[in-house]
């Protein structure tokens, strides 16, 4: 995350893949020096360009710590931790300051702690929050200001103008790597869930044909005891990633809860090539039962989203591809008023070649083809996407 008077770049670390996020007390922001004059400061993704540069970070210190040190402190261990890494930050800013000014009536260490706060807040713009201190500067704030990117990590906030200053980066490297962004609904569009009490007998078969997780990527019918869920990737649906990731940064955005929404991810992408930490919940939606492109790290402008809802994306209607749903349990058909056997109860499914996944990526490989169409200049970041959708759908 960049500020506007200063050369310093703040990234927090997450490891939402490996299940840490209950674990981990509390994230401490990292200052890493860098100029502001690179345009490809957010190479891919600005949520995993947080991770990648705090790991990087943590290898180069790890040697300042003590190698019998104990990674499971208590939270007020960690809080004290976060108020010393926070002072460290302060005077590291001031250091660097007080390199290109010269101040008059300093004390022979160049700034006073009463200096050192006012210099690090006063002139802060407070652009994220981590359990609502600020990143930058420490500062507390009580008012919930930004918003908050709980799949990033869970105390995260940013504030506006950090966001779009962060999209805009983002943007301008992935328009050059010629992709866009889409985002990816779960259920009935990518897959089919149904609770394991919810299998009627006509089902029952189902449950001694299940995949291994020994080789996820090999199969498609999952049994998930731990969430006592089943479910049923759709055909073609490891095709479509594979093609659609040469030409979109993809995020996973459902309204289920987060522990299954990482789940599907890691049958989807077990090799977490795909979504990385871009997986979205329902705990990050801003307003209920509605999704946005608020929280996602794009400018709506280059996002395509694939739902077989429409009802949730209200305020971004442009953006959307409706899919046709993917009912392959009876308990899917029941919830959408259908009265006809599943495709689980005829002991069928849909076709690879022909169905919708397979439909679908050729109208996105179409909508990718006109948007970066060299015939119209190679000014991409003056193009809409949305415009693009909307001349196909003629």
């Amino acid at each position: 995350m960049f500020s506007d008077d200063s050369r310093w770049v703040i990234v927090c670390h997450r490891e939402p893949w490996l299940g840490y996020e209950n674990d981990l007390k509390l994230v401490l922001p990292i200052v890493v020096q860098m100029s502001v004059a690179t345009d490809s400061l957010v190479s891919s993704s600005s949520s995993d360009d947080f991770a990648a540069l705090l790991d990087a970070e943590l290898d180069s210190d790890s040697s300042d710590g003590s190698p019998d040190q104990d990674c499971s402190d208590d939270e007020d261990n960690n809080a004290e931790g976060a108020s010393a890494s926070i002072l460290r930050i302060k005077r590291r800013k001031v250091l660097e300051m007080d390199t290109r000014v010269e101040v008059q009536g300093s004390n022979s260490n160049g700034f006073t702690e009463k200096a050192i706060e006012e210099a690090t807040t006063d002139s802060c713009t407070h652009p994220g929050f981590l359990r609502d201190m600020c990143i930058c500067c420490g500062k507390r704030m009580d008012d919930g200001a930004g918003v908050a990117f709980g799949y990033i990590h869970k105390d995260l906030r940013l504030g506006s103008d950090e966001v779009s200053r962060l999209r805009d980066a983002d943007v301008r490297t992935l328009l050059r790597n010629k992709k866009l962004y889409l985002v990816l609904d779960l259920d009935h569009t990518l897959l089919n869930s149904t609770r394991l009490e919810d299998i009627n007998s006509e089902e029952d078969y189902l449950k001694s044909q299940t995949d291994s997780f020994e080789d996820i990527s090999k199969g498609s019918l999952f049994r998930l005891d731990k969430i006592r869920m089943m479910t049923k990737l759709r055909p073609y649906v490891r095709t479509f990633l594979q093609e659609a990731s040469n030409m979109f940064e993809m995020y996973i955005y459902t309204m289920g809860e987060r522990a299954y929404a990482i789940e599907m991810a890691k049958l989807l992408d077990p090799g977490n090539v795909y979504f990385n930490s871009r997986v979205i919940s329902k705990a990050d939606c801003t307003r209920r039962h509605q999704k946005g492109l608020d929280v996602v790290l794009g400018k709506d402008s280059a996002v395509l989203i694939l739902d077989d809802t429409e009802a949730v994306w209200q305020r971004h209607k442009d953006n959307l591809i409706l899919m046709e749903r993917y009912h392959y349990f009876s308990s899917s058909c029941r919830q959408f008023g259908f009265n006809c056997k599943s495709l689980s109860e005829l002991k069928g499914d849909e076709n690879e070649a022909d169905g919708a996944l397979a439909t679908v990526l050729g109208v996105l490989k179409k909508i990718h083809s006109n948007f970066f169409n060299p015939e119209h200049g190679d000014d991409f970041a003056a193009r809409d996407v949305r415009q693009v959708l909307k001349k196909i759908r003629k």
